[in-house]
């Protein structure tokens, strides 16, 4: 080995050790003092792994501190899986501190589930109020028409046990909605819910609404209880307003029946009329036909002529025009 090629591998190295001094010397001092040693290979070769050593090492620190030694593997193997390891070691020692059971494993593969595990374990500590819903009222009819709107505040905390696999709050909101509805809609007036609010929770809470959720429902308590339209009145007044629309649909129809038969007589009348004036052009060519075949004499003839004259003198007297009453006889 030549002078030349061992001074330059001395100044390669020599500026490798520099450069490994200034970017890890801080946070492996770091790490010693605070009893969390990290070795400077562990930490050059989390940069090649592309892993934040900065955040392995805060990490690490937060958990021994707290009582909570974690391996450096374990904290890069969740930071290469996507998780967020910071928060992670932050909701075990809020755990630790809160006396939750709970690993790096469990709470690592509920950050990874996409659940905010610092969080769930804050509630778990810390019970929540989620509105229900979130914005307005839950409307609901009771059976005698009155519509009512309730808002109620449900108080829970985190399951951590069902926090992986287990519904959110959209969920509880949903069911405890369904259980006001079902409340208020089996109840015979609107008065019964406004004496007695918390039969609504005591209904609710006893269907278990909270099974299969990632919560645990600890109360359920009515903010609010407004009356609203008078559906009943409402829906009896639209079926009032069609029926009366149907009865007159008929009404019509039975009218324009009645003026088809009328006009229909009026053309049978008609055509009787035409009849009975065809049957009488008919009398004069009888009485000849007569005549001619010796079946009528002179004196029968002139008995038949005074009769009608009498006919038409009467129909005179009476105000009519002659032989009009006669035609209308026969018609009759």
């Amino acid at each position: 080995m030549t002078l030349p090629f061992f001074v330059g591998l001395v100044i390669v190295v020599g500026v490798i050790a520099f450069i490994v001094l200034v970017n890890f010397f801080g946070m492996w001092l770091r790490a010693a003092l605070s009893g969390a040693h990290v070795s400077l290979a562990s930490l050059v070769g989390m940069r090649l792994r592309k892993v934040s050593p900065g955040v392995i090492v805060d990490s690490r620190i937060m958990g021994v501190k707290a009582g909570i030694p974690i391996e450096t593997d374990a904290l890069e193997a969740h930071y290469l899986a996507g998780g967020n390891v910071i928060k992670v070691v932050r909701a075990l020692i809020a755990a630790s501190k809160a006396n939750i059971p709970l690993d790096f494993s469990r709470a690592s593969a509920i950050d990874l589930a996409g659940r905010d595990i610092l969080d769930a374990v804050l509630t778990s500590v810390n019970p929540k109020v989620i509105d229900c819903p979130v914005q307005g009222f839950v409307a609901a009819m009771a059976k005698n028409g009155i519509e009512l709107k309730v808002k109620a505040r449900v108080t829970v905390r985190t399951n951590l046990d069902r926090l992986v696999g287990g519904a959110k709050e959209e969920t509880i909101i949903a069911r405890v909605g369904e259980g006001i509805v079902t409340t208020i809609g089996s109840s015979t007036a609107h008065s019964e819910v406004l004496e007695n609010p918390d039969r609504i929770s005591k209904t609710v809470l006893a269907k278990g609404l909270d099974a299969g959720t990632a919560f645990e429902i600890l109360s359920i308590d009515i903010a609010d209880v407004d009356v609203g339209r008078n559906i009943g009145a409402e829906l009896q007044t639209f079926q009032a307003e069609a029926d009366l629309k149907v009865a007159k649909a008929r009404a019509e129809e039975r009218r324009a029946m009645a003026v088809a038969r009328e006009q229909e007589m009026k053309a049978l009348t008609q055509e009787q009329r035409a009849k009975v004036t065809e049957a009488e052009a008919e009398i004069p060519r009888a009485i000849a036909e007569a005549f001619r075949e010796g079946r009528l004499g002179v004196f029968d003839y002139y008995r038949l002529r005074n009769i009608q004259a009498d006919t038409s003198m009467r129909e005179t007297i009476s105000g009519g025009k002659p032989g009009e009453r006669a035609r209308d006889e026969k018609v009759e």
